[in-house]
């Protein structure tokens, strides 16, 4: 049966009402009427989220980041001058054959070797020599044999001569010929020596104590006075370094100041002194040698390289930790806030560093208010506030 209500008005009309269909408009007018204040709802709450947004961001806006700063002011150090340079010995001494020269039959010392002055370093076959040595012996000896009889004839003279046998003309005849007997021992006495003296030039000896740097001789080798040197020696095992600076660091060094060497790929470092400072400069480079005297060490090889530092007195600098010292394509610099606490860039120039700090050759003052640490984080025109740290 269908749900239908049916009125009777006085007009005499009938009006059939469906309430089925009445419950269904108020439904559809409910949904719609709730799909509007959720709508509005997360309308508001959507613009109240960016006005909150905008708020913060304005906010964060105003923030101004705290950078500690260090006055680092000027402190009296050492005044180092860092160089580089190659590795040589002090005194490299080549060493070659005296004398005539001959095949090479022994060599009795190689590179690295450690020898003293006269110690025979290679020897040279002698065996035309040693004959050339037996005849002029032989001479020497039949000399003196006629020097004798020369003797023994000029006193046989003499004893007659009292009995007047014998004249005075042939006194000082045997005389005269005793004399020269005695002269041509000499002579071939002294061909001996220089032959003796030849055979001995045969054998390569050290001129002076020090270390074999090179060998440049094998067994079977002809040499002569005209040949290379066979042997390279450092006189006492002594080294240096050859470093080069610059013109106005050159004027800061003198004899005798200490300085210390490592070389190159060693963790060695060596302690030396300068004991040449050359007396001009390079016209092309503007730099001049200065040499620096090391005691022998197995890592000091010449030919290597070495970097040197050279204290040249004391001088009055800011030192910095490294911490504030930053660097880019352009170089070293550090970051300064000025009077309106505002950050700057400031070049400099680095002096030495060490653990202590680095020190600032050039390019503040050390009254300056440099940012310690937070310089990566920061940039040029920014607003600060600084927080001073003692240096």
């Amino acid at each position: 049966m269908m749900n239908r209500e049916t009125s009777i008005y006085n007009s005499d009309t009938l009006v059939v009402v469906d309430r089925a269909r009445q419950r269904r408009l108020l439904i559809i007018a409910a949904a719609v009427l709730l799909a509007l204040i959720v709508g509005i709802t997360a309308l508001v709450m959507t613009r109240n989220a960016a006005q909150r947004q905008q708020a913060a961001a304005s906010a964060g806006a105003g923030q101004v980041p705290t950078v500690t700063i260090i006055v680092p002011g000027s402190s009296q150090m050492a005044r180092t001058i860092s160089a580089s340079g190659p590795l040589a010995a002090k005194r490299d001494q080549p060493i070659g054959i005296a004398g005539s020269g001959g095949r090479v039959i022994r060599v009795l010392v190689d590179a690295g070797t450690w020898v003293h002055a006269g110690q025979v370093l290679a020897v040279i076959d002698r065996s035309v020599q040693a004959q050339q040595f037996a005849q002029m012996a032989a001479q020497v000896d039949s000399a003196r044999a006629n020097a004798a009889l020369a003797q023994s004839n000029y006193e046989r003279a003499v004893a007659l001569q009292g009995r007047g046998f014998v004249s005075k003309a042939e006194i000082d005849s045997k005389k005269a010929t005793r004399d020269a007997a005695y002269a041509q021992v000499r002579v071939a006495q002294a061909q001996l020596s220089s032959m003796r003296a030849e055979i001995g030039r045969l054998n390569v000896v050290a001129p002076a104590s020090g270390l074999i740097l090179a060998r440049s001789v094998e067994v079977g080798q002809v040499v002569g006075a005209g040949s290379p040197a066979l042997f390279r020696l450092a006189e006492g095992g002594q080294m240096e370094m050859r470093a080069q600076l610059a013109q106005q660091d050159l004027a800061l060094v003198h004899v005798g100041i200490p300085a210390s060497v490592t070389p190159v790929g060693s963790g060695r470092t060596l302690s030396g002194q300068v004991w040449q400072v050359a007396p001009v400069i390079d016209p092309e480079s503007r730099l001049g040698d200065v040499r620096i005297a090391v005691p022998y060490d197995p890592s000091m090889r010449p030919g290597g390289f070495a970097e040197a530092k050279i204290t040249a007195g004391t001088t009055t600098a800011p030192m910095l930790p490294q911490s504030a010292v930053l660097s880019d394509d352009r170089g070293n610099y550090v970051y300064i806030i000025n009077a309106r606490n505002q950050v700057e860039r400031r070049d400099i120039k680095i002096g030495t560093v060490n653990d202590t700090g680095v020190t600032i050759a050039s390019g503040i003052s050390g009254n300056e208010a440099v940012v310690l640490s937070a310089g990566p984080f920061l940039n040029p025109g920014q607003k600060v506030s600084p927080k001073r740290q003692a240096a």
